[in-house]
C-alpha cells in the first residue's frame, strides 16, 4: 500500500498524510518556534470523542523536531543535527540514526516507491547531498556515504522524484536548480529560476517526472519541462554563438517553460495535480496567507488560473 503525503509547509506549520487501511493524521510544532520535541500520530478511524482515544504512536526527543517524512513502512524524523529512521506503523523500532551538518530547515526527502527506499539529506560538506539506500543498509550500521557535490553554498531545498531515480536541489543563492542521477551521481540538467538571489520554499516533481515546479520568496511559481527539455525557454543570447565562459554558463541555462505569480509576501508551497488530459497539466500552490491557487498549463507554455480559494475561511479553529 502506498502513502499519500501532503507536502510539508517549509515555514513549519505541519504535515499531514493518509495511508490506505490506516487513516492517520500527524502534526508537529513550527520550526521557527522550536518548542516541539515530540511527534504524535493519531488513527482517525478509531472510535472515540477525545483525541487521546485516537493517539496510537508517540516519538519524543530531547531536541526540537524540524521535519517528518513517511512511506508505507518507515517514518523519518529530522532534528537539527540528526536524522532518525523507524519502522512503521506496527511496533516501531529505530532502524537508523544519521548525524548531519547543521540542518535548521530540516531538509530531507524520502522516496515513496516500493522498489527503492532512498533517503536524501544535506551532506557534511557544504553544498553536498547525502543519499542512503535504506534497503541495502543494515540497521545499526553506518555505511559509506553516497555523496553528490551539488552546490558551492549550503543546500536550501531538496526533492526526490517518485521512483527515486533523480534528485533536485537548490542552494541558498536560489538562482539554479540542479538535477542529478541518484545512481551515477551525474548532473542531468541545470534549470535557472532567475538571476537575482531568492529563497526557495519548495521543489516538486510531477507524478511521471515529466515536469518540475519550484516556488520562492519572489512570489513566482516556475514550471520546467524535464522529459522534453526543448520546451524550456533559452536566453536570446543562445542564438549569438560562442561567448565567454562566465556568460556561457548563463546562456546555456534553461529557463522555465511557464510560470505564475502568488502574493510575494506570502511563503508558498507547490505541487502537481492530476492530469485532466494528455496535454493539460496542473500545478497547485498554497500560501501561508491561506490562499489556494490552481493553474493549468500546456506544453507550449500557456498557463491560466483555474481555481482560487481561501482555505482558512473553510471552518472555525474549533473544528480542528
Amino acid at each position: 500500500q502506498k502513502v499519500k503525503q501532503v507536502v510539508e509547509v517549509p515555514w513549519g506549520v505541519g504535515v499531514g498524510l493518509v495511508s490506505p487501511g490506516l487513516p492517520l493524521t500527524l502534526h508537529f510544532g513550527p520550526d521557527n518556534t522550536p518548542t516541539c520535541q515530540a511527534v504524535l500520530i493519531w488513527d482517525d478511524a478509531r472510535e472515540g470523542k477525545d483525541s487521546k482515544d485516537k493517539l496510537v504512536l508517540e516519538f519524543t526527543f530531547t531536541k526540537p523536531v524540524l521535519a517528518v517524512r513517511m512511506r508505507h513502512d518507515k517514518i523519518v524524523i529530522v532534528l537539527k543535527n540528526r536524522i532518525y529512521v523507524y519502522s512503521f506503523p506496527d511496533n516501531p523500532r529505530k532502524l537508523f540514526e544519521f548525524d548531519t551538518r547543521d540542518n535548521p530547515k530540516g531538509l530531507c526527502d524520502l522516496c515513496p516507491s516500493l522498489e527503492k527506499q532512498l533517503l536524501v539529506f544535506p551532506g557534511h560538506k557544504c553544498g553536498s547531498l547525502q543519499l542512503v539506500d535504506l534497503a541495502s543498509t543494515k540497521p545499526g550500521t553506518s555505511s559509506a556515504p553516497f555523496t553528490i557535490n551539488a552546490h558551492q553554498s549550503d543546500v536550501a531545498c531538496v526533492s526526490l522524484n517518485q521512483p527515486g531515480t533523480v534528485v533536485a536541489s537548490a542552494s541558498q543563492k536560489g538562482t539554479l536548480i540542479r538535477l542529478f542521477d541518484t545512481q551515477s551521481k551525474e548532473k542531468l540538467v541545470e534549470l535557472r529560476r532567475g538571476t537575482d538571489p531568492a529563497t526557495l520554499y519548495c521543489i516538486n516533481f510531477s507524478h511521471d517526472s515529466s515536469f518540475l515546479c519550484a516556488s520562492s520568496d519572489k512570489g513566482t511559481v516556475h514550471i520546467f519541462a524535464l522529459k522534453d527539455t526543448r520546451l524550456n525557454r533559452r536566453s536570446a543570447l543562445a542564438r549569438v554563438g560562442k561567448v565567454g565562459p562566465m556568460i556561457g554558463q548563463y546562456v546555456d541555462s534553461q529557463w522555465s517553460l511557464a510560470s505564475f505569480t502568488v502574493p510575494a509576501e506570502s511563503a508558498c508551497i507547490c505541487a502537481f495535480g492530476r492530469n485532466t488530459s494528455k496535454n493539460v497539466n496542473s500545478v497547485i500552490a498554497i500560501c501561508v496567507d491561506g490562499t489556494f491557487h490552481k493553474y493549468v498549463f500546456t506544453p507550449d507554455g500557456n498557463c491560466n488560473r483555474e481555481a482560487f480559494d481561501v482555505y482558512l475561511d473553510i471552518c472555525d479553529d474549533d473544528d480542528f
